[in-house]
């Protein structure tokens, strides 16, 4: 912590005794422009019911599973906060951190409660500055849009539109627009010619709700795309508030384009990318850059699909779609002010992907393409491993249940996990409340940990031993998967949950009830982003208007 206030440019006592920073002293490090990561260490149901603009849910949960991915240079400042009062989460966190070797950590004061009796903005929700972005590209382009009704009405007289999807398969799978295609975020502009041959043809982009449908259509215009380009209003959920039907199970997926096709989309794509200040790495620059990081923090970004990615992808690199790096950039890059570089062989996604984060407010913005210029490794991105707790396997857990001894499942999935398949009498709870929420469970004298991510149970199971020293603790080898693979019997449903379901924020359709009326306060809360972002006034949105529609 030596030298905040003089690398940061401004004076006064940045930090108080035990590496404490105030809400005004952490509000003017967000407004500098340097480099930090802002960390909410509470639950991320408790995250999206109020927080600063820019922090980042990294939940002491799960914090050993995502810190190293999402703020990987260890000599970085950290800022943890919490709900603030009794709450200890981030004086927990503030340990953990220090024992994988992070060497600049400080906790706001007070946490939240602290932030807001500053005076300062507390914003709702998840995925906040991507959202609200999202909301200012439509305010600041015009973006064209169609609402639902007009949609159905042009359909049914038969006039031709392409609906392109613009959200990841598993999300288009489970509920899209009847006819529609996946074409998830920066394909959009990388398959286009592929999928539309006339540009007579209207297009029409969709997601879920706002940010997606927008930015995919905005995508095609900055991409010089000639045909008519309209965002369905309120996406899928829009469609489904005025009344109409969904499908379900769609499989419908974009084709991919030749060299020949892909060429001038490229172009368009990197002109304008250029336009708003991206550039581009060769080799001998991409090698510079990686030596250089122990002085910054860089990202590298694969934003191809994830088949490309685990065919073969940069060692070190992390997925992140280009769609989704723009829709959830804080799922993805947690420290502020870092180099971000996006890797794509093919260069069109990573163009128009990174000239959204350019304009997000992103300046250190870089593509590189030549994969086959550094050392490349396949398969999925390597796991946080983590020290192994004494295991047992899914038969030997199921004689233990059936015979009859006072024993305990304990569930550290998600909430949501846990409510579509879980172990007959597992017994659901929040890691980071063992020591408060298992005085609700009975006496028993061995307590089995397992989750869907085994490694959740691992870490899950120390803890339990802490809070319960008397009782025996195994961890369920291979988890929920292991158990489910050998045809064992699960069950469903919210059924005995020792903690509140507030682990993660529920989508509006992932409500039990009322999920019009979640759809509906959703969509508002997402239009009204735009005052709230100009009260708080630490985000520096910039829209490059080159198009001529």
């Amino acid at each position: 912590m030596e030298n905040l206030s003089g690398a940061y440019g401004y004076s006064g006592s940045a930090l108080m005794s035990d590496n404490i920073i105030a809400a005004p002293e952490l509000y003017n490090l967000i407004k500098s422009g340097a480099e930090f990561a802002l960390i909410d260490v509470r639950e991320q149901g408790i995250h999206a019911q109020g927080h600063p603009l820019f922090a980042a849910s990294i939940p002491l949960s799960r914090i050993e599973l995502e810190i190293e991915r999402l703020v990987p240079r260890k000599a970085v400042l950290v800022v943890l906060m919490d709900q603030g009062g009794a709450d200890n989460l981030a004086q927990r966190a503030d340990q953990i951190l220090k024992d994988f070797g992070y060497t600049n950590v400080a906790r706001l004061e007070n946490g939240i409660a602290g932030w807001h009796e500053a005076g300062f903005e507390l914003f709702s929700g998840i995925n906040v500055p991507s959202k609200a972005f999202g909301e200012f590209v439509e305010h600041e382009c015009q973006t064209p849009h169609i609402d639902a009704t007009e949609l159905a009405r042009r359909l049914g007289e038969g006039e031709e539109i392409s609906i392109f999807d613009s959200r990841p398969f598993e999300e288009y799978n489970r509920m899209c627009i009847p006819g529609g295609i996946d074409m998830p975020g920066a394909e959009l502009v990388h398959r286009i010619t592929a999928n539309v041959k006339n540009e007579s043809v209207p297009i029409v982009v969709n997601c879920a709700g706002r940010t997606r449908s927008i930015i995919g259509a905005q995508s095609l215009r900055n991409a010089g795309v000639r045909n008519e380009i309209m965002a369905l209003k309120d996406g899928t959920m829009g469609w489904y508030l005025s009344g109409f039907e969904t499908e379900k199970g769609a499989e419908r997926i974009a084709a991919v384009p030749t060299d020949e096709q892909l060429a001038e989309q490229t172009g368009n794509a990197r002109e304008f990318a250029v336009k708003c200040g991206v550039r581009y790495l060769k080799p001998a620059e991409f090698d510079k850059m990686m030596h250089e990081s122990v002085g910054k923090t860089t990202y590298l970004l694969d934003v191809r699909t994830l088949e490309e990615f685990e065919q073969g992808h940069i060692k070190g690199s992390q997925h992140a779609p280009g769609g989704q790096l723009v829709q959830a950039t804080d799922e993805y890059v947690a420290v502020r002010s870092a180099n971000l570089i996006l890797i794509d062989d093919r260069q069109v996604r990573a163009w128009m992907t990174a000239s959204w984060l350019r304009q997000m407010g992103w300046t250190d913005v870089y593509v590189f393409s030549e994969l086959k210029a550094t050392e490349l490794e396949k398969g999925v991105m390597a796991a946080q491993s983590l020290k192994e707790w004494e295991s047992l396997s899914a038969m030997e857990l199921d004689a233990v249940l059936q015979s009859g001894e006072p024993v305990a499942v304990l569930d550290f999935s998600t909430s949501l996990q846990y409510r579509k398949s879980h172990i007959p009498g597992a017994c659901w709870v929040i890691r980071s409340r063992i020591e408060r929420d298992l005085m609700l469970l009975p006496p028993v004298g061995l307590i089995i940990a397992t989750a869907e991510d085994e490694r959740m149970a691992h870490l899950a199971a120390p803890e339990i031993r802490e809070a319960r020293p008397e009782v025996i603790v195994r961890v369920l080898k291979g988890g929920n998967p292991a158990w489910r693979r050998e045809g064992r019997t699960i069950e469903t449903g919210d059924t005995r949950q020792l903690s509140p379901a507030e682990d993660v924020w529920y989508k509006p359709y992932d409500n039990k009830d009322k999920v019009r009326e979640r759809m509906q306060e959703y969509l508002e809360w997402e239009v009204g982003l735009i005052s709230q972002i100009k009260r708080d006034a630490t985000a520096s949105f910039q829209i490059m208007k080159t198009w001529d529609k």
